[in-house]
């Protein structure tokens, strides 16, 4: 399966209802749709990257193959500096998500390419002595991985190592299953002038990869939940603890003799940035993919446990799947973190790990009880008491890959690809004009049914 990535940035925007009579029959055809604009996003030319091509473990079934000269979605023409903290999620992003709002989906997009370089960065030959490191130094890191224009500065190496203890004659397998630390991401900070300007504050970009290496792999199957271990977790209205799934968990805690944890390592650095830049309007901006969008959840939790004075924090994390319960999901909240998941209804990752119980209308709010209609209260509670009863966190922004038409097959692996999601984002307009070549393709559609008529 392959499709073009400039080709939706070149699709003919949504127009404004129209509508067609036929004098004959009476009968009216009508196309509710936004007017779109096509300035706020742009294709970014690639300046020098790398013409390894990337193939991960999450590429397996008919993969979207990376293209070295594919180029990457950036604007930075747009100034957000007066409504920056919306665009941040500071109301939830209220009235921003349907239709979406062109300078969101811009910074939304921007985000993404963030992750996108920790793909193309990240050595996936496993019979290189480098593999699962980083290849590029910091000093090019960006330019090397294809977003040279971000004026963005890469601070510091991230790693993540599985708590998984293999037997020994394990360790002198392939590295793809021995290796028990890689690199995972990076942080990055906007030091560019310019763009400070045009963002409204300095901003620091926190971006983690998906899943890669054999013992990821296991513990994204360690699907039970586990308790946080965090002093400061307390419990939910209904006194709950807060959990996650314990493989997340397990990669962002475990470190070894070799390598800090990944918790310990994103501490360290923001704790120096903090400090680094008290004087000046500060975001931290985490973002992920798959795997990498866990990650970025328990990191925004961390954080905001951790720094009682931290600035806005914000996730937008891509194709994620569940993190942990609702005890969890409502500390997040009212810690302040602001959570945006990009799920693709036709993406199987978004819909594991457990189950999620419908809850109650009349509680949403609330956060509290979870209520399924006709299921007797002794059957609720012993499923609630369950290690296996997820909660989603944050707003959603849902799009199918089955609305573009640029997209000639779906399958598990391209539904769940970055490139998909970037794609997705790029042409969605509305939940009733969900893809921006689609107003031009109904109408084509009714007009020949009324000449079959």
């Amino acid at each position: 399966m392959s499709f073009s990535m400039k080709a939706a940035a070149l699709v003919r925007p949504c127009t404004p209802a129209t509508t067609t009579h036929n004098s004959t029959k009476n009968a009216s055809f009508s196309v509710r749709c936004c007017t779109m604009t096509q300035t706020a996003v742009r294709p970014l030319q690639m300046k020098s990257v790398d013409s390894q091509r990337v193939k991960s473990w999450e590429h397996l079934l008919d993969p979207v193959d990376f293209d070295p000269t594919d180029s990457l979605y950036y604007s930075n023409d747009v100034k957000v500096a007066d409504r920056w903290e919306e665009y941040q999620g500071i109301r939830n992003w209220e009235g921003l998500l349907d239709p979406l709002d062109e300078t969101l989906r811009a910074e939304i997009l921007r985000y993404g390419n963030f992750v996108e370089a920790a793909y193309r960065a990240f050595d996936f030959d496993s019979s290189s002595p480098t593999y699962a490191t980083c290849r590029y130094p910091k000093r090019t890191f960006l330019d090397r991985t294809g977003i040279p224009e971000t004026g963005y500065r890469l601070t510091r190496n991230l790693r993540a190592t599985s708590g998984i203890q293999l037997p020994r004659w394990a360790e002198k397998g392939p590295s793809w299953v021995a290796t028990q630390s890689s690199w995972i991401g990076y942080v990055a900070v906007c030091q560019d002038k310019e763009e400070i300007a045009r963002l409204g504050r300095r901003d620091v970009v926190i971006a983690f990869r998906g899943t890669a290496t054999g013992l990821e792999w296991l513990e994204n199957f360690r699907a039970a939940l586990t308790p946080l271990t965090n002093v400061d977790s307390k419990p939910g209205n209904d006194g709950s603890e807060p959990m996650v799934e314990s493989g997340f968990l397990s990669l962002y805690t475990s470190g070894s003799t070799e390598s800090p944890s990944l918790q310990e390592m994103v501490r360290e650095e923001v704790s120096r940035l903090l400090q680094t830049y008290s004087d000046e309007p500060l975001s931290l901006t985490i973002t992920g993919h798959s795997l990498g969008a866990a990650l970025a959840t328990l990191a925004a939790y961390d954080i905001k446990t951790t720094f009682k004075h931290s600035p806005m924090v914000t996730v937008m994390s891509f194709g994620g799947p569940r993190v942990g319960n609702r005890s969890f999901r409502c500390q997040l909240e009212k810690q302040g973190a602001k959570v945006l998941r990009i799920v693709n209804s036709d993406d199987l990752i978004t819909k594991v790990p457990g189950f999620v119980l419908e809850e109650d209308a009349s509680d949403v709010s609330k956060n509290e009880n979870v209520y399924v209609a006709g299921l007797p209260s002794w059957i609720q509670k012993r499923v609630e008491d369950t290690q296996w009863v997820y909660a989603e966190v944050g707003r959603e922004l849902r799009l199918r890959s089955r609305d573009s038409p640029y997209l000639n097959s779906i399958n598990v692996a391209t539904c769940h690809e970055l490139k998909t999601y970037l794609h997705l984002v790029n042409g969605f307009v509305s939940t009733t004009c969900p893809f921006r070549a689609t107003v031009r393709r109904v109408l084509n559609n009714h007009y020949g049914e009324k000449v079959a008529v």
